[in-house]
């Protein structure tokens, strides 16, 4: 009899366990967009300070792969992923289910990048006939056409895609110019005593943009609303604390990837320059996305006619940038 209680009794437990909702922390994945790096700071920090235990979620990181974050988060794969607004912009077009909800890096963090010690290049009107080391994506040779026109060159110039050897080829000479970001690569190439000179793309017209983003399911997201809000606001506050603290968010990053970086230097750099220039916007908040933002950028890349539909057909109708971008899961 005790043990049919007792039986009684445990089963009774579930039941009421079930009732009120109280099944456990909820999991989420987040998929990667490369090897941890200060893109992430606020990832780590919301997992080290226990934002986002306090919020009952069950983070998982899902490590950089050969699949890009946006294909893996419009299939499903993971609930949010980190993304950039260039490659985002392709992606979208091309039917993907995602949605930016959180603007990680307010501005370009990227750049053109030639060797400092080249006196013949002063200007990107220089690059042409130049040699581009890239990463092959379909808005590169565009962005880099326009910058060089407008600085008054051609435009015209010579690919190879690299992908992240495009650095040291630069550094080898084997490469003209190639495009660091200026947050990582350009105080890495200062470290290791090969400087590189930049060109900013708003220097030369071209529309500035959101360099990383926080992207979610678009299907999750409408399913998962209050999910969905205390995962990003775990996230942004992060950031935020990146962002004030910039050496204690140096920090945190190195002691959740122990024996990831071998110079601890170039994290607390590349930290300390995001916090004084990139991660906030004019009201000094991390996170929130503008219209003006989104238009003036991937409207650039739709005018120069690269972009393609879910049927693979060139994209003739402008879309509506507005349904691409949310604020609504941040904090208010």
């Amino acid at each position: 009899m005790s043990r049919v209680l007792a039986a009684l009794v445990a089963a009774l437990s579930l039941v009421l366990a079930g009732c009120s909702g109280d099944t456990g922390p909820r999991p989420i994945r987040i998929a990667l967009d490369w090897t941890p790096n200060t893109n992430h700071t606020g990832l780590y920090v919301a997992q080290a300070e226990g934002y986002f235990a306090d919020a009952g979620l069950d983070v998982e990181f899902l490590p950089y792969n050969s699949t890009s974050p946006d294909t893996l988060v419009s299939a499903g794969a993971a609930e949010f992923g980190i993304s950039f607004q260039d490659s985002f912009t392709v992606s979208k077009a091309a039917g993907a289910e995602i949605t930016s909800v959180m603007a990680i890096l307010q501005h370009w963090a990227s750049a053109i990048g030639v060797r400092a010690d080249r006196a013949d290049i002063t200007s990107p009107a220089d690059l042409d006939g130049a040699l581009y080391g890239g990463f092959g994506a379909a808005y590169e040779e565009p962005k880099m056409r326009a910058v060089i026109q407008n600085a008054g060159g051609v435009g015209e110039f010579e690919t190879v895609v690299l992908g992240t050897s495009a650095y040291e080829a630069l550094y080898a000479g084997e490469v003209d110019f190639t495009e660091p970001f200026v947050t990582w690569e350009g105080i890495e190439a200062e470290l290791r005593g090969q400087p590189m000179k930049t060109f900013a793309y708003t220097d030369y017209g071209c529309p500035d943009a959101y360099s990383v983003l926080l992207i979610g399911n678009s299907r999750w997201l409408a399913e998962n609303p209050e999910d969905a809000r205390a995962f990003v606001q775990a996230v942004q506050r992060g950031y935020q604390l990146g962002a004030d603290d910039p050496a204690r968010g140096a920090r945190i990053l190195m002691d959740a990837n122990p024996g990831v970086f071998s110079s601890p230097e170039l994290v607390v750099r590349s930290q300390a320059l995001l916090a004084a220039e990139y991660l906030r916007d004019d009201t000094g908040t991390v996170g929130p996305q503008t219209l003006e933002r989104w238009s003036g950028y991937s409207g650039f890349v739709f005018d120069s006619g690269i972009l393609t539909g879910p049927d693979g057909a060139p994209l003739t109708t402008r879309p509506d940038f507005s349904t691409w971008f949310t604020n609504e899961y941040l904090a208010p």
